[in-house]
């Protein structure tokens, strides 16, 4: 993989001046090792409106930013269906390639795109910020440490709230072909989340149902899930909590531990405890009464831009390269067969149609 050897700044551009793309312009902007470069968005005022903020030039035309702004990456913050495709643009011009969660909808997709950054020689990376929080670090260094001994059950719930004029504000919101539901957008980090932190999943059972919102695909779902290590997992997920998010958490129970992370993006500890003591609960105690984010996107988007300065400069390994970010992305297409088939899915998944999808 190439590596960027002289002490510039790191240039970046972005495609996509939707929601997500303020967290990235912020971690680019408020970083003097990385330089914003160009924006990118097919709705001239939106990419007009990103431009003149960030005081860089703005295009319509992907392609023709590509070709014109001279960057070393590019961030990839449109709709998930498009992910892919515009990776693989961007790696056969020998661009880094950034790409927010979900890096796909398809895995055949994500595989391409895998495949086209290895050939151009080109670091993928796939962002999943919350890994970052620092409640999360101190639950995955318990577990590495063995902390829990046998893991008997872990569970995560994504109870929000998405009104039906979220996803009437863009056409794409709610598609199989662009978005997917509530587990392959909103819930997106919690199915990373539990498949990271306990380990490979076996097979899944779920059920998912489009209760309340006007879109092709799930408002709420639940998940059984079997891993190899023996732990039995749940996932809960709905974007139809009233009033307002309610609830984003993971539970992990063993047999000499218990841990609950909470608050609104995985960063305030509610239960923590275990059979022996440990330096890391001292830190874990100034984490129960940690502030919630502005939103429910974290503040993750920093540090994970700071491994990516430091992969590009060849001193790190990235956080979640593209072979990482599929295994989620894997999760959530078994879950979505077994609601559409309604019976048990065992993992590796080999293919996924859209023709199922839609089934």
């Amino acid at each position: 993989m190439s590596v960027l050897g002289d002490d510039r700044p790191i240039r970046i551009s972005l495609v996509g001046c939707g929601r997500i793309s303020e967290r990235h312009i912020d971690a680019i902007t408020s970083n003097p090792k990385l330089e914003l470069v160009a924006v990118c968005d097919e709705l001239p005022d939106r990419a007009k409106a990103a431009g003149d903020k960030a005081g860089v030039p703005f295009f319509t035309s992907y392609e023709k930013m590509l070709d014109t702004a001279q960057a070393d990456a590019v961030a990839i913050c449109t709709p998930s269906g498009m992910h892919p495709r515009q990776g693989i643009m961007a790696a056969e011009r020998g661009l880094h390639v950034i790409s927010e969660k979900p890096m796909a909808t398809r895995l055949e997709e994500a595989d391409a795109l895998v495949k086209a950054c290895d050939i151009a020689g080109v670091h993928l990376f796939v962002v999943k910020q919350n890994r970052l929080n620092p409640s999360i670090q101190l639950l995955k260094r318990s577990l590495d440490a063995g902390r829990f001994g046998r893991i008997y059950l872990a569970n995560t719930t994504v109870r929000w709230n998405r009104p039906q004029s979220y996803y009437d504000m863009a056409p794409w919101r709610g598609t199989w072909e662009f978005d997917g539901g509530a587990f392959m957008n909103q819930a997106s980090h919690y199915v990373d989340m539990i498949q990271w932190l306990v380990g490979q999943v076996e097979s899944v059972t779920a059920r998912t149902a489009t209760l309340a919102r006007r879109i092709e695909s799930e408002d709420t779902g639940v998940a059984i899930l079997r891993f190899r290590n023996g732990a039995l997992g749940t996932i809960e997920v709905t974007m139809l909590a009233y009033p307002r998010n309610m609830e984003g958490s993971i539970t992990v129970i063993g047999e000499r531990g218990t841990v609950k992370i909470g608050g609104t993006a995985l960063n305030r500890i509610e239960h923590w405890e275990f059979a022996e003591y440990d330096d890391i609960d001292r830190e874990a105690e100034l984490l129960r009464a940690a502030p919630n984010p502005l939103s429910v996107y974290g503040s993750g988007h920093r540090p994970y831009y700071e491994n990516v300065i430091a992969v590009l400069r060849g001193e790190a390994a990235a956080e979640t390269d593209g072979r990482e970010g599929r295994k989620s992305l894997e999760l959530i297409l078994a879950i979505y067969e077994s609601a559409r088939s309604e019976h048990e899915i065992a993992l590796p998944l080999r293919a996924f149609s859209r023709e199922s999808q839609r089934a």
